[in-house]
């Protein structure tokens, strides 16, 4: 048995943050004494180790502790898991360190490779094999859900360009689409609302309608006036969206993926993807400042 303090000074973790950790259930000592001093064996210090490399993840102590009260849960599959996402993170980090040093003797890189999305694509499959009633539900198929993170691997550089450009890193967005997929259920749940289905029809119906003629000339008053709109709706049902040339040049990129290329002209014919971006640069070009 170790006291609190052992403990403290064998992990570098200071004694405040286990009496924080044993207030909030995550770690419990393994006895306390007569005097109510914390003590801790051999199993609770495995647990804390486990709690850390969660921690080195960037799981939030509310995540561990829901995995570790698991009925189910192996601690020897997660800590393979656990040194699987590491090394990931580690061979990202060493790509990013060799990027930096080109950098920084003066090279021109404008290469996105390095910002790989590993972690993000281990998070779909993850999904996939745990929640596979979701991904039928709302993509139809495993097979379609298949494509669908085989064209982020094949995009893997555009993609992660414009999730730098939205999220500010890899890492940003890949938390946020952990997030997004952890409470995905729930997420579809409120995005079914009649409110969000109506404004979900809205945009399409303006999509629609700008790419119908894909002969008219997108500087026509016509068309800039369906932009307009368009960027309209984003800005109202969006929060802190500023229509700006930075962010319609953010809309213009997406729209120039290949990934988010073929899903638009699926859905309203092809060409309507580039016809869209040569739209939304028209309109930035002639009608938006630089900050507006």
């Amino acid at each position: 048995m170790r006291t609190i303090s052992q403990v403290a000074e064998l992990t570098g973790i200071s004694t405040r943050t286990l009496q924080y950790y044993d207030e909030i259930g995550l770690l419990k000592p393994s006895e306390l004494t007569e005097s109510g001093y914390r003590l801790y064996d051999d199993e609770a210090l495995q647990k804390l180790q486990q709690i850390l490399f969660f921690k080195e993840l960037g799981f939030k102590l509310k995540e561990i502790k829901e995995i570790l009260q698991k009925p189910d849960f192996d601690r020897i599959k997660a800590f393979k898991r656990q040194k699987e996402l590491l090394l990931l993170k580690r061979n990202r980090t060493d790509k990013l360190i060799q990027l930096l040093s080109r950098l920084e003797k003066g090279e021109q890189c404008m290469s996105f490779k390095e910002f790989d999305l590993s972690d993000y694509i281990t998070t779909l499959e993850d999904f996939k094999n745990n929640s596979t009633d979701d991904v039928i539900k709302h993509w139809g198929s495993i097979e379609n859900f298949d494509m669908f993170i085989q064209k982020i691997k094949d995009d893997e550089a555009e993609v992660a360009k414009l999730a730098i450009q939205q999220f500010g890193s890899i890492e940003k967005y890949t938390e946020a689409m952990k997030h997004n997929l952890e409470h995905f259920s729930k997420l579809m749940e409120t995005q079914l609302t009649e409110e969000v289905k109506e404004i979900g029809k809205q945009s399409d119906t303006l999509y629609g309608r700008l790419a119908a003629n894909l002969s008219e000339d997108v500087s026509s008053p016509n068309i800039q006036s369906i932009v307009d709109e368009l960027l309209q709706l984003i800005q109202k049902n969006s929060a802190n969206v500023s229509l700006d040339k930075p962010y319609i040049n953010v809309l213009i990129d997406t729209y120039s993926s290949d990934y988010i290329k073929s899903m638009t002209d699926s859905q309203y014919g092809k060409g309507a993807s580039d016809y869209i971006v040569k739209a939304f640069r028209y309109y930035s070009e002639n009608n938006v400042s630089e900050n507006n």
